[in-house]
């Protein structure tokens, strides 16, 4: 199986602009998996709701999705991308996944980070995605500080988790090394560049999109200052063999019985 990542540096605002360059880059990759950033093509810092909703697309029928559905279909491509969706008068930062035969998925991000609590709206479930070679697991950026995230879809048969973001933290990186190697799972992590700036507010993006094997190993990674497409062969079995030792199961030794209490809110 083939999967890979296209890191991008989109402009604020000017959605048609970043969904040609990035249907640009994809034209040079055919019969893979592909993961582009969160919200790669409004850009991130949105000011205030009106601004959002006048960015904000309906999936499956807006303009980014149709376009993703036409590329994803000429190149044999299965695609994950992060875009604002917009579902009556909510909106949620979502994650799509359009398939080479038209088939579309949507995860709303659950884990809102920092003003995103401000115009979005919570997601409510996971969601796992199959592709005919693989099962995808979909999440977006801030849910890898939450290791029950990538552990309820590995239990739901994830195999590659597929993580669009927009990073700041330096850390996050390093993190989803770990979920790989505590759910036997690969990841492909599509972060963005550049520092975006509006008004008094500005982020600056910390890039370094990277592909993880089950043992945390990094198959191919990106820089901090350039966009890139990266493409690498995987053997999906490494992540259906869930064998630590000839005694140790990552499924199987798990003890349910003793872990309600990560249900329950903890402490602030």
């Amino acid at each position: 199986m083939r999967i890979g990542f296209l890191q991008l540096r989109p402009k604020f605002g000017a959605v048609k602009t970043n969904v040609r360059k990035a249907l640009n880059l994809l034209d040079k990759v055919s019969e893979a998996t592909i993961v582009i950033p969160e919200l790669f093509n409004t850009g991130y810092l949105f000011r205030n709701e009106e601004e959002l909703a006048s960015l904000a697309e309906k999936v499956p029928g807006g303009y980014t999705t149709s376009e993703m559905k036409k590329i994803a279909k000429r190149k044999n491509l299965n695609i994950v991308f992060g875009i604002a969706e917009k579902v009556g008068r909510k909106f949620y930062n979502s994650s799509v996944f359009v398939s080479s035969k038209g088939k579309v998925e949507v995860y709303r991000k659950v884990h809102l980070f920092d003003r995103e609590k401000l115009f979005f709206t919570r997601g409510q479930s996971f969601k796992v995605v199959t592709t005919g070679e693989a099962k995808l697991g979909m999440m977006v950026c801030f849910d890898w500080i939450f290791p029950e995230v990538s552990r309820l879809l590995m239990i739901q048969g994830a195999e590659v988790l597929c993580h669009p973001c927009n990073l700041i933290l330096p850390y996050a990186h390093d993190a989803i090394k770990t979920r790989c190697v505590e759910n036997g799972v690969f990841a492909i992590m599509a972060n963005r560049i550049g520092t975006e700036r509006r008004g008094t507010i500005s982020l600056t993006f910390t890039g370094g999109s990277q592909i993880v094997n089950p043992k945390g190993e990094v198959l191919t990674s990106a820089g901090d200052r350039s966009e890139s497409l990266k493409v690498v062969e995987i053997d999906v079995e490494e992540a259906r063999n869930k064998n630590i030792t000839p005694h140790n199961n990552i499924i199987a030794d798990r003890f349910p019985p003793l872990y309600k209490a990560i249900t329950l809110k903890g402490k602030r």
